[in-house]
């Protein structure tokens, strides 16, 4: 069995060197001056590919900033700071090749661990950025889709505040943001019976005709919603033959029709001692608030491991074809990128290009980007 590697070992290889594997793809650990980094995107544009993640000492803290790499000549570039407010915790970056010609960039932004004070952030590339008129609370993860009349799609999470109570996630619910001015102003369409379900991934399937992921805080299974109506309505969210370990997901249509999912295929049944309290364990007190009462019982602390990529044939309810892309311990009950503790595999970002080849980059042990190149024989089984 392969030594779980330090902290130490995992940076000194962030050269973002391409490196081909055994598989007859290719890796690379993207270069960044952060001790943790943290829930990739990837970007397939006119320039190429990039990455955005965000990175600091913590995430939750103020110093958490997105950060970008591109991939230039089988080297990924020195990261690129893209934002720093230094009041807020910067986190869960999109990219967005708008059909106007702009190029977005999307995040979120809150104060220390109160994800219910989160707001979202647009700016087009180089200009200064503004809150965009969502409700407080507010997260996104998932690209953006475009609707066949021009609307702009993107799948919400709502991190409800309680008034007086500490958020916890317990009261977490799922939306649809819909703007039909090129993202100027926003209404959002909440997803009925989606309490625990989170990083709403929308994908298209034929003309209106979509459905949507979701990650979900009670770590059991992936759970799906269908829209008939370009996204104007959603079915109650249910479960798929996918377990979930309240861990984020990344689903796309390939070109042959079929659905990928990138995941960790483990849930909280499988793993019934891993647990912690919450999310933001590490940041320390000053918040004498109660815990958020009722709603469902989010857990933390499932192993975050093995990256897998799922296929399915029928549209999203199962996904019987899983193929590991890499095993190891996947311990996530500590966010602390320095000590060693932490070896998750998370927070996928997966799309195909127009050759047939898949791209994947993961949080790896939250200390590095991790990017894999997964050719078209790799797919074919």
């Amino acid at each position: 069995m392969q030594a779980t590697p330090t902290p130490q070992e995992i940076a000194s290889g962030m050269d973002g060197l391409l490196r081909p594997d055994s598989a007859g793809g290719a890796q690379a650990l993207l270069p960044s001056p952060c001790v943790q980094n943290h829930a990739a995107f990837l970007s397939l544009g006119d320039d190429g590919l990039s990455c955005l993640w965000f990175g600091g000492s913590l995430e939750g803290k103020s110093d958490i900033s997105i950060w970008r790499s591109l991939l230039r000549d089988g080297t990924w570039s020195a990261a690129e700071r893209l934002t720093d407010d230094p009041d807020r915790s910067e986190q869960n970056p999109v990219q967005f090749d708008a059909p106007d010609g702009r190029r977005l960039i999307l995040h979120t932004a809150q104060p220390g661990g109160n994800q219910d004070q989160c707001v979202v952030r647009m700016r087009e590339e180089g200009g200064a950025p503004r809150d965009l008129s969502l409700p407080r609370g507010t997260f996104i993860r998932a690209p953006i889709v475009v609707r066949g009349d021009g609307a702009w799609l993107m799948g919400l999470f709502r991190c409800v505040s309680r008034p007086g109570e500490r958020w916890t996630g317990s009261h977490d619910t799922a939306a649809l943001a819909i703007s039909e001015d090129a993202g100027e102003t926003w209404r959002v369409v909440d997803v009925p019976g989606s309490m625990g379900c989170v990083h709403m991934t929308p994908v298209v399937l034929g003309p209106d005709h979509l459905a949507a992921f979701f990650r979900r805080r009670q770590s059991d299974h992936v759970y799906r919603t269908e829209s008939r109506d370009g996204g104007e309505s959603w079915s109650a969210p249910v479960a798929t033959d996918v377990p979930n370990n309240n861990s984020s997901i990344s689903v796309i249509r390939l070109a042959d029709g079929r659905l990928a999912m990138a995941c960790n295929p483990v849930n909280a049944e499988m793993y019934p001692e891993a647990r912690r309290e919450s999310l933001y364990d590490e940041l320390g007190g000053g918040d004498d608030r109660p815990n958020a009462a009722g709603g469902c019982n989010p857990i933390w602390g499932v192993p975050r491991a093995p990256m897998v990529v799922a296929l399915s044939s029928d549209g999203g309810f199962t996904f019987p074809d899983r193929r590991v892309v890499e095993e190891g311990p996947g311990a996530c009950l500590s966010n602390n990128s320095i000590d060693g503790e932490n070896s998750e595999m998370s927070y996928p970002a997966l799309l195909q290009g127009a050759d047939g080849t898949l791209h994947l980059a993961y949080t790896y042990h939250r200390r590095a980007i991790k990017y894999v190149r997964l050719g078209t024989d790799w797919l074919e089984g």
